[in-house]
């Protein structure tokens, strides 16, 4: 027999590359978020599930919190902060390689009007000596209370056995919200047009990853081993067009291959992927292209 069952849910927030998709994807067990090392990533709330037989846990990544620039901007930040009231405990990722500044200050100033518990969660720390640790905990535990303290490396796993064990305190008994073997509550069509996306982040330059939305126009089975799916990647200039097509089709040819091996691995499915590529000016600030797009569902 075990133990009464536990649930909760978790907030992971911090300053855009802090790596809370990177620490979402290995707590689950799987990508089911993007990442690179481009900042703002992240642009909708993701559910992340990891259930054991005593507890369940629902982590919920946010687009990183910054200084908006439009209203997808404006849209990312007000998704980060609503979500501080929603959850049981609060992960703040803060990058140990980057010198503290405006950004997390901003965050801090944040915190403080939230009674919701906040672990200090210090990554990288794998990029980090020993003797740069210790001056870190110092100067952040004079920054405000926090209810746990965990240097972790998001990337590597280190430390995470004991962030989920100080994590259990602050669940409650409660219900298993999803089945055991859910990993995510996102549909496959937004998990297939993020990792698309991933790979335009990845192969691309400049402004061009910024200004780009996906869209899966269709996903249809043409055969027992054979999975068609067609998707719309929308830019905001034909200049931008012109960097995603490449020579001769040579970008988005690359674009294609590399997304396709992402989603048969998610799927389990052998894939044929499709892509066009289509402008729409100015999108991030109009507010019917951001809910078309699944940005804004906000009344």
């Amino acid at each position: 027999m075990t133990d009464s069952f536990k649930s909760g849910f978790v907030a992971l927030i911090g300053r855009p590359n802090a790596g809370k998709s990177t620490l979402l994807n290995h707590l689950v067990g799987q990508k089911i978020a993007i990442i690179s090392d481009k900042p703002q990533t992240t642009r909708n709330k993701i559910v992340g599930v990891l259930t054991k037989p005593h507890f369940q846990a629902i982590f919920l990544d946010t687009p990183g919190i910054h200084k908006p620039q439009h209203k997808l901007g404006q849209i990312m930040v007000d998704t980060a902060l609503n979500t501080l009231r929603e959850v049981d405990l609060i992960y703040y990722l803060v990058d140990v390689t980057v010198p503290f500044g405006g950004g997390e200050e901003y965050i801090l100033e944040k915190l403080q009007k939230v009674d919701t518990p906040v672990f200090l969660l210090l990554n990288k720390i794998d990029c980090l000596k020993k003797t740069e640790l210790l001056p870190l905990l110092d100067f952040y535990r004079q920054k405000r209370e926090w209810a746990e303290i965990v240097p972790i490396s998001a990337l590597s796993g280190e430390n995470l056995e004991h962030l989920l064990e100080a994590t259990l305190p602050y669940f409650e008994e409660g219900p298993q919200y999803y089945p055991a073997d859910a990993l995510t509550d996102q549909p496959e069509r937004v998990l297939v047009a993020e990792l698309i996306r991933e790979k335009i982040i990845v192969l691309t330059h400049e402004e061009v990853p910024h200004s780009v939305a996906v869209t899966v126009e269709m996903m249809e089975r043409r055969s027992e081993n054979l999975l068609y799916i067609g998707a719309t990647i929308f830019v905001e200039r034909s200049s931008q067009k012109a960097i995603i097509i490449g020579k001769n089709g040579e970008m988005l040819k690359k674009i294609g291959a590399g997304a396709r091996r992402e989603i048969e691995t998610l799927l389990g499915d052998r894939i044929y992927l499709e892509l066009w590529v289509k402008v729409k000016a100015d999108w991030r600030n109009s507010v019917r292209n951001l809910r078309e797009f699944g940005y804004d569902d906000r009344e």
